[in-house]
């Protein structure tokens, strides 16, 4: 691929990333988002404009908290 059609495609990637972003109540959402996603923490942090360290530090709470309760589902009589 040509060093012009990457840059392209950087472009457009950065984008899609603005715009899914701003689609996201907060940063920490966009993060965990994008890291379900299978991007990389440097990536991420690239992509959002903050720091790896951000990035890695918002997945590690974010893996700490407990899961949300869901209402219990009724027992067949």
């Amino acid at each position: 691929m040509s060093e012009r059609a990457e840059q392209l495609l950087d472009e457009i990637v950065r984008l899609m990333a603005l715009r899914l972003r701003q689609d996201m109540e907060s940063q920490t959402e966009a993060i965990l988002a994008f890291s379900q996603a299978g991007l990389e923490a440097s990536r991420i942090a690239e992509l959002l404009g903050t720091t790896t360290g951000t990035v890695r530090s918002t997945k590690q709470k974010a893996a700490k908290k407990p899961a949300p309760k869901t209402a219990p589902t009724p027992k067949a009589a």
